[in-house]
């Protein structure tokens, strides 16, 4: 017995090693030549880099991640798990182009479920697709055209009531506010600074949920995003339902399009519940408070930057003295006269982009720089990889306004809006709602930050660390 016992241990031990030469000759031999998944990590279990990921944000230092997995793997394009899922991040211009470029073909939107758990909606693709693509009909300059006028009498009203006559106050809560009363006039025409009031810090928690762990019990964060989202489509769900009565019943009047009525006369099957086209109403006020977000950074920048301020305000001043007691700003004050201001929005939008990156998933298996993208991924698409590039902006944490004044900067790195497809439908309304902004902040006052260490940092969006508290210096009146 002995002697077997012996006789099969050597044989084992001459047959194995044989075998295990075979299994991996026979593997290399199948995957010579076929691509490998991006070199990366899924990290901690459920979690993944998550956590990792948003606290370089919350450093106000986003790019860190980006940069340092970049210089980890010496590659434009690494592996992670993110918002739940499997992820790649792609990096730099070129991924940048490749994503735009193959929207709805080799890839697609894809939201985490934070955001379709807020918003039900976003969760349904082709109704996706047919919103974003009314949007774009809708938000065209001819079509925001007359509703300058009435968003300088709105921001006009926001300053009297939050900032004149007083020493000091906190920007960046004004500036949902603000957005918000923007935001209902362009897309229901309603023009109600009580509902604005009302919806304002029910539409603050919804942001924050956005980003927030998925933990749907009481008291947390996502649970109070999620009934403050109920809450606002209850509201807008109100609005619908009368304007359907009203147009059906001809007694709907106002002298410009608002986008409700737009939705409602040339929209299909798609949008026939009430609920869902409050949902969708959501989704946009939702989007265009990053642009409350760009004004925020925007004030700070001015307030650290005197010689730029000079020149926004000069600028600004040059329209104003022309104007007639009462008189608003036109679309050729907008369009044409505040050049300079728009550059310093945009240098300000490249150093904290009010959009720090969107997901897409793989719709089939794709090769992109030699690495295999497997149908079902999720990729990333992130901003700060070309904002906060020296290949693409020379001394890329130094502001500079020059950078866009006159001289187109390189493709797809400059990419506040995305691009592509699925670019920001609000892209040519945020230059009106900022720049209008600016016009009547600068014209008004001077301002120094309370807090000169403070910091903008990313959490539900890119944002003063402490919500920018500023000491007010008005303008004498002439």
């Amino acid at each position: 017995m002995y002697f077997f016992h012996a006789s099969l241990v050597v044989l084992l031990c001459l047959v194995i090693p044989i075998i295990l030469v075979k299994v991996v000759t026979h593997w290399n031999a199948v995957t010579r030549g076929k691509p490998s998944l991006p070199p990366g990590t899924s990290g901690w279990p459920f979690v993944g880099q998550t956590l990792e990921f948003l606290k370089a944000g919350w450093s106000g230092h986003p790019e860190k991640f980006i940069f340092d997995n970049i210089k980890k793997y010496r590659s434009l394009i690494f592996r992670t798990h993110l918002a739940g899922s499997p992820a790649v991040v792609f990096c730099g211009a070129a991924a940048n182009k490749f994503v735009f470029s193959n929207e709805n073909k080799l890839v697609q939107l894809w939201w985490p479920k934070t955001i379709t758990k807020l918003i039900p909606s976003t969760s349904n693709f082709e109704e996706s697709l047919k919103l974003n693509k009314m949007l774009h009909n809708f938000l065209t300059p001819k079509t925001l055209e007359p509703y300058i006028g009435f968003l300088d009498i709105i921001a006009q009203r926001h300053f009297a009531s939050h900032w004149d006559n007083r020493e000091q106050v906190t920007v960046f809560p004004l500036m949902t506010n603000f957005s918000l009363a923007l935001a209902c006039r362009l897309f229901i025409n309603v023009d109600d600074p009580e509902l604005v009031e009302k919806l304002a810090d029910p539409l603050e928690q919804v942001l924050r949920g956005t980003v927030s762990m998925p933990i749907d019990l009481p008291c947390t964060r996502y649970n109070c995003a999620i009934k403050s989202s109920r809450f606002i489509i209850n509201e807008f769900t109100t609005i619908v339902k009368q304007r359907k009565t009203d147009l059906e019943q001809g007694t709907y009047k106002s002298p410009t399009q608002d986008l409700l009525s737009h939705m409602l006369l040339t929209g299909d099957d798609n949008f026939v519940k009430d609920s869902n086209i409050a949902e969708k109403i959501l989704g946009l006020i939702i989007g265009s408070d990053t642009v409350g977000s760009a004004c925020s950074s925007i004030v700070m920048f001015l307030a650290k930057l005197p010689d730029v301020y000079e020149r926004v305000y000069k600028e600004q001043m040059e329209i104003a003295n022309l104007k007639s007691l009462g008189e608003l700003l036109t679309w050729n004050d907008v369009n044409n006269k505040m050049k300079y201001s728009w550059s310093v929005a945009c240098e300000a939008m490249r150093l904290a982009p009010p959009i720090q990156g969107t997901f897409r998933e793989a719709l089939t298996d794709f090769i992109y720089e030699g690495f295999l993208i497997p149908k079902g991924l999720k990729i990333y698409w992130n901003a700060n990889s070309t904002h906060k590039s020296a290949e693409y902006f020379p001394k890329p944490k130094e502001f500079d306004a020059s950078r866009f004044d006159g001289q187109p900067v390189q493709p797809y790195t400059f990419v506040p809006f995305g691009g592509g497809p699925r670019m920001c439908p609000g892209k040519e309304y945020a230059p009106i709602e900022i720049l209008i902004f600016m016009h009547c902040l600068v014209k008004r006052f001077k301002w120094e930050t309370m807090i000169p260490s403070e910091k903008l940092i990313v959490d539900d969006r890119f944002r003063p660390e402490k919500g920018l508290p500023i000491r007010l210096f008005p303008h004498p009146k002439a």
